[in-house]
């Protein structure tokens, strides 16, 4: 995919790094970036400081080096960027979706700022790692991250010595990943990102003040709580676990529908709703959703919804479905971009290394949209 969507593009990236080249005061960063990211974008297999350096036709990783962890430049600032840039590319107030998720980089030692032994949906188990939360943002035109933390486990604040030597200020504090994420959220609102929609897996839907705080805000989201989430139900106030209240559904509640085109063609599940929440706002509902699977129907998902009166089943199961674009940029941004190439081990260069692999993914986000409006169809991703 990347040889066919790359093919000519020297003068739409010259368009594209110009957009924040201002971030880079000096001209030897600048020049840094500027072959770093064409390095992000080429065709090697693994994306290092190394190999970087050898695309670039330097003589060692040291000049990659300096940018990720000497050279003055604010990777928030070139955050904030690419965003814009996404979102001038494929925004879409009426489709927008924002999507919450981490996502696991596999590293040795106990050095690199954030790693331990955690879980890892990377490696589906608890391994030595470092696990980033990220703010992934979808249309019916594309789909790219636009914002990144990195999770620092309450054993690396308790020991402030340990966080200094991996170059993590004093200000830094413990945050859950629910934190983590309802900060990008938070600066995705305050941006005026155009969305009608926010989803995530069960990390953050099992958490209150997160659903709480879209609640405020009037943001209509379909989020995965675990099977054993509480809700209260519609009779006498009572409560209810998840997989209870959906148990108790007849079963012409269930209804057969796509959430959206896979790889192999509609993705196809039984859904059912159950009203939870007795006392609604005006003009809003609360709903318990399930998803079945055709094949086995013991796997069943489970979600909290908050969306305007009105909203069909088909549209949460949709949106709910929307899910896999955040997956798909992260199997693009580590096979394409270099996501999980890194060798850093400071937490200023994890910043600034995922950021440039953002801006990587997001110009191919770019050249896609572009191609698009000439009629040129590339492969879905």
């Amino acid at each position: 995919m990347l040889e066919n969507i790359t093919d000519g593009w020297s003068d739409e990236f010259d368009d594209f790094v110009s957009r924040f080249a201002g971030r880079f005061g000096r001209v030897e960063p600048r020049r840094q970036m500027i072959s770093y990211l064409r390095g992000l974008l080429g065709e090697t297999e693994r994306k290092n400081g190394w190999t970087l350096a050898e695309a670039a036709g330097d003589a060692g990783p040291q000049g990659m080096q300096r940018l990720l962890n000497y050279y003055a430049w604010d990777a928030d600032a070139l955050r904030d960027d690419i965003r814009n840039a996404v979102i001038e590319a494929i925004g879409d107030r009426e489709h927008g979706v924002l999507i919450l998720d981490e996502t696991g980089f596999m590293k040795k030692g106990v050095r690199s700022a954030g790693v331990g032994r955690q879980y890892s949906g990377t490696a589906g188990r608890i391994d030595n790692s470092q696990v980033g939360v990220f703010l992934a943002y979808g249309s019916n035109r594309g789909r790219a991250l636009i914002d990144r933390e990195l999770y620092l486990p309450k054993d690396w604040t308790d020991d402030r010595e340990r966080c200094q030597a991996a170059g993590i200020d004093d200000n830094v504090n413990f945050a859950t990943k629910p934190d983590l994420g309802l900060r990008m959220l938070k600066r995705a609102v305050d941006a005026g990102v155009p969305f009608s929609w926010v989803t995530g897996d069960e990390v953050y839907g099992q958490t209150g003040r997160l659903r709480l705080w879209l609640e405020e805000n009037d943001i209509p989201h379909v989020l995965v709580v675990p099977k054993s989430q509480m809700v209260i139900t519609m009779e006498f106030f009572g409560q209810a676990r998840a997989h209870e209240l959906i148990g108790g559904l007849p079963a012409n509640a269930w209804q057969r529908l796509s959430c959206g085109d896979g790889a192999h063609g509609p993705r196809e599940y039984d859904w059912a709703a159950a009203p939870i929440r007795p006392w609604r706002l005006e003009g809003w509902d609360h709903w318990l959703l399930a998803r079945r699977s055709l094949t086995d129907p013991t796997d069943i998902a489970y979600y909290i919804c908050f969306c305007p009166t009105g909203t069909t089943l088909q549209k949460l199961a949709s949106i709910a479905g929307s899910r896999w674009m955040v997956e798909e940029c992260f199997q693009t941004s580590k096979n394409e971009t270099g996501l999980d190439h890194y060798q850093v081990r400071g937490y200023t260069a994890w910043y600034r290394h995922i950021t440039l692999s953002m801006a990587a993914l997001a110009f191919l986000v770019l050249l896609r949209e572009k191609a698009a409006k000439k009629g040129i169809k590339i492969s879905n991703w």
